[in-house]
């Protein structure tokens, strides 16, 4: 068992990492601006499972081998980084929604949850995340490490669904005023595509940067 403090600092730590602005809370907001509440939460459902991937990663200790070789974990980052910067520039080009563009049909919310298990599994803020951080918690010497990972993921998992819940619950109820306001909703989903731009040039020099050692 993992000691109540160290589960708080866990706790913490992850509440900031899925606050910050990245591909994930972009595809959940999108999805629930599109589709409404049901594939918002649909989207949530696949980045929790997307999620527990990563837990599984860390506790098998696969993150230590991508640590132990810079360029799988290069590769990783890249491939992440084409995925953020397609599913950016599509936002961008479509000038419409953040999720489609006009007249399209918003996927189902099987393929919302799929879509949402790729985006999370091919996040490169995840990968780090697990990298620097999951290591810290667990321990041979604490019990089964598969108990220890469990109480990790159930922590991240209730985060993820309690930050990115109340995300698609806002949408939801914005959703209506934007399609009142088509400039407004142009206008911000041209600033998620570009921000999307913009994390997955960082990601793509952060996989060159981890691949030259530089």
């Amino acid at each position: 068992m993992i000691p109540a403090p160290e589960l708080l600092l866990f706790f913490g730590l992850v509440f900031g990492i899925v606050i910050l602005p990245g591909l994930d809370m972009a595809f959940i907001l999108g999805s629930a601006l599109v589709g409404g509440r049901a594939t918002g939460f649909a989207a949530i459902g696949g980045i929790v499972a997307g999620g527990f991937f990563h837990v599984a990663v860390g506790s098998l200790g696969i993150a230590i081998v991508l640590q132990l070789f810079p360029a799988a974990f290069a590769a990783l980052l890249v491939v992440g980084a084409a995925y953020m910067a397609w599913i950016g520039v599509s936002i961008w080009r479509s000038g419409a929604t953040l999720g489609a563009p006009e007249g399209a049909i918003p996927p189902s919310r099987a393929a919302t949850f799929r879509r949402g298990a790729l985006t999370n599994i091919l996040n490169p803020k995840a990968y780090a995340f697990m990298l620097a951080i999951f290591p810290q918690f667990v321990r041979p010497d604490r019990g089964p490490i598969a108990t220890q990972a469990l109480e990790l993921a159930t922590i991240i998992t209730a985060t993820q669904i309690g930050v990115y819940g109340t995300l698609v619950c806002a949408a939801d109820r914005a959703r209506w005023w934007l399609a009142l306001h088509p400039k407004v909703e142009r206008g911000l989903a041209k600033g998620v595509g570009a921000l999307l731009v913009a994390c997955a040039i960082w990601s793509a020099a952060e996989g060159w940067r981890h691949l030259t050692g530089n």
